[in-house]
């Protein structure tokens, strides 16, 4: 079937490639319950179904009218490919939309990928590419030629701009589409243009393009195939628009899509930088080499294509509002915040409007992370889920907001705001619902307990002001309080710094701000080296991947296999041979042994190599670890303790007997532990992690307080009567949608492979 034909415009038709068989059929139409949700014929522009928002709105902008579900009219779904319906462009609306127009282009629609990375590289997930890092590498074999996803995102390098620009967020939405090998330049941008242009109805007079300087295909395609005129594409430097993975490793050019606020302000001298006027929304990345150590690049074999759309940058695009805030993705949290502060958004300040705008932002970036499994901590990704909540609490207090809102004043307003954020996150991650309970009581308890962490800032603040005034009084120099103190007021402690500057000046003290920007800047630019990075490199074990398949993995029914060597490496590095006493990393075809995996640690055991017609043992190399890397190749760790081995070998692969069962023992002990903990505290807690060792188990799990004596007796209690029963154990391998389908409880933070064991 073919695709509709698009309809017709004021200006001629780029021209667009024809999609490979394998990618053409009908977009599917966006429904509301079945029927096609239009703004009633009487009024014109865009428009959406959430009431308070809708209200506002229709009131403030002209030309833009936003009607209730009570006064839409419903119409039969009639409307095909290309002809986009305005009144329809709610952030739910616009993801779908998205998702759809490339999976009728053969792409496929796969989920959000936790905020927690798999990469140990990267602090927390800040890219829509991330989860297809190892396929860009080379590392894993492509599953699908092409991918379109929704993917959720955290960022907080730039945590201060929050509020007070129109685009900064911690918490974003990133739409992206992605081609490993299967097409390129070409069918990438003049699909985004279509995409802007014809799904989403952007006017193309107010869109603009940049491109690499270098990149003359890129303009050509731009120019005489998609039809973008000269003027309204611009060259940039490599700094704009040159992605690198890092020194080394894939790279390639971009080209991004822009959209003009203010299109009469001409072409002359347009620059595309000026975030008054433009926003740039869409971001196409070239990946097309690979950058030596040398610095050179070479093409690549595989060229492929990583894009991404902020979804609330289009969605402050088409819903016709002034910042990213207030559109219908943030702006009901921050309606609700205002709500509970007793102001109406429309009659806010602009200090306060601010401080909406971080509630509104904080709160889904908390909500989000919490779900995802991530706890308020000191250290490490709890201390950003820690810091936003607190951020969120200061602007609270600083915006009028007391107790819960409604009376209470030993009460928490989190909880109000959170359930706002579920309510709207049905279409962003259904998982975010089931948790709710849980997400609602992490927010209370941390912010009942800063509530007394502020108490104690206000305490410490009048013992740096009385420092400051009599050390001011002995010198004779001036009464100031030092930016170490204003930061540490604000850094450890959580108080408001304009709260220090305003108590401060009551009583006759400066508060030293260039020092504490000074401080915050350092700060910003320690966690922007350290969280916004998306490391990739390509090594030898490259070359080796190329040649080597997975790893047939054995060991649920035997501990005992004949395999072929298919690599070897020492010091990480490839060989053909290696003879006694050398440590070895040795890749077999198929093993029994397990490889490190869910806090297990891998087999211990050994090799042999056979030789002669009495098949004597010639070789023998004593495995200690096995750990999976290069997608899903075994590397078996060990030292030739007789012998020699070479690339070719059959060898036979013994597992460990008595330190497997060890293992299997601790390992079924942690699931009785989690079974126990859950029917004696209740379903809100979870398994945070474990070591299943040979000898030992360690259980790790996430809960608001410390479990009582007689709770920990009852779990004791409870874990030895299963044992006691000798309980039947059956273990079983499936795919693990299929194992989450049945009840396995996969654990929080641990990459599972597309089958797994579930006892």
């Amino acid at each position: 079937m073919e695709v509709a034909a698009l309809s017709p415009t004021s200006r001629p038709a780029p021209l667009l490639p024809t999609a490979p068989a394998h990618r053409r059929r009908l977009l599917p139409p966006r429904f509301v319950s079945g029927r096609r949700l239009r703004p009633s014929p009487r009024h014109q522009g865009f428009g959406c179904v959430r009431d308070g928002w809708a209200q506002r709105h229709s009131a403030r902008k002209t030309g833009f009218f936003v009607t209730s579900s009570s006064s839409a009219s419903l119409e039969p779904a009639t409307q095909e490919v290309g002809t986009a319906v305005p009144g329809e462009w709610s952030g739910d609306a616009i993801r779908r939309q998205f998702l759809e127009f490339y999976a009728a282009r053969g792409h496929k629609i796969l989920p959000s990928s936790s905020l927690v990375p798999d990469d140990p590289t990267v602090f927390l997930t800040i890219a829509g590419m991330l989860q297809f890092k190892p396929i860009f590498l080379g590392k894993e074999p492509r599953r699908v030629p092409c991918a379109t996803t929704s993917q959720k995102c955290i960022r907080t390098n730039d945590i201060e701009n929050v509020g007070r620009t129109a685009r900064h967020q911690t918490f974003f939405e990133m739409l992206g589409n992605f081609s490993f090998g299967d097409y390129f330049k070409k069918e990438a941008t003049a699909w985004a243009w279509e995409l802007a242009t014809k799904e989403y109805g952007l006017p193309a007079e107010r869109l603009w393009i940049s491109v690499f300087e270098d990149d003359d295909e890129a303009f050509d395609i731009w120019h005489n195939e998609v039809g973008v005129p000269k003027e309204h594409i611009k060259r940039m430097g490599a700094e704009d628009n040159f992605w690198t993975s890092g020194a080394t490793g894939p790279c390639g050019p971009c080209s991004e899509i822009y959209y003009d606020f203010y299109p009469e302000r001409g072409s002359s001298d347009a620059d595309l930088g000026d975030d008054s006027r433009f926003i740039e929304f869409y971001n196409l990345v070239f990946m097309q080499y690979n950058k030596k150590d040398d610095g050179s690049l070479e093409p690549l074999k595989q060229k492929n294509i990583d894009t991404g759309m902020g979804l609330e940058r289009m969605a402050r695009i088409l819903q016709n509002v002034p910042n990213n805030y207030e559109t219908d993705l943030i702006f009901p949290i921050i309606e609700k915040a205002a709500s509970l502060a007793l102001v109406p958004y429309a009659k806010a300040d602009e200090a306060m409007k601010t401080n909406l705008k971080i509630i509104g932002d904080h709160m889904r970036a908390v909500v989000y992370l919490i779900s995802d499994g991530v706890l308020p901590s000191n250290i490490g990704r709890g201390y950003v889920v820690r810091r936003l909540i607190r951020r969120v609490v200061r602007m609270g207090r600083l915006i009028g907001i007391r107790g819960d809102g409604h009376g209470n004043l030993e009460g928490a307003f989190l909880p109000s705001l959170a359930e706002v954020v579920i309510s709207l996150s049905t279409q962003i991650d259904p998982d975010v619902e089931s948790r709710r309970k849980s997400i609602i009581g992490e927010l209370q308890r941390e912010e009942l307990r800063f509530v007394q962490t502020l108490e104690r800032g206000e305490k410490l603040l009048d013992e740096l002001l009385d420092e400051a005034l009599l050390s001011a009084g002995n010198n004779g120099n001036k009464h100031s309080l030092s930016g170490k103190d204003v930061f540490l007021l604000y850094d450890t402690y959580g108080f408001p710094v304009e709260i220090t500057a305003e108590i401060a000046g009551e009583r006759g003290v400066t508060v030293d701000m260039m020092g504490f920007s000074i401080e915050m800047e350092n700060q910003r630019k320690q966690s922007q080296a350290a969280h916004n990075v998306v490391k990739l490199s390509v090594g030898n074990e490259i070359e080796i991947v190329k040649s080597i398949p997975d790893t047939e993995f054995l060991g649920y029914d035997s501990l005992f296999a004949t395999a072929v060597v298919k690599g070897l490496l020492v010091n990480g590095n490839p060989v053909n041979k290696v003879s006694e006493g050398s440590e070895v990393e040795i890749l077999l075809d198929r093993t029994p042994f397990y490889a490190e995996s869910g806090g297990q640690v891998g087999d211990n055991g050994f090799l042999y190599l056979n030789g002669g017609e009495d098949r004597k043992q010639t070789t023998v190399i004593e495995i200690n670890d096995v750990q999976k890397s290069l997608g899903n190749i075994f590397v078996h760790k060990g030292t030739i303790r007789q012998g020699s081995v070479e690339v070719g070998n059959e060898i036979d692969a013994s597992v460990d007997p008595k330190l497997r069962r060890g293992a299997k023992a601790h390992h079924t002990a942690t699931h009785l532990l989690q079974s126990a903990l859950k029917s004696v505290v209740g379903s809100e807690t979870s398994q945070a992690g474990s070591l299943v060792a040979f000898d030992r188990l360690r259980f790790d799990f996430n809960f608001h307080r410390s479990l009582s004596e007689e709770e920990l007796m009852k779990i004791e209690s409870l874990v030895n009567q299963w044992i006691g029963n000798a309980t039947h154990l059956e273990t079983k391998v499936m795919a693990l949608q299929d194992a989450k389908n049945a009840g396995a409880i996969a654990m929080f933070g641990e990459k599972y492979g597309e089958e797994v064991g579930i006892s």
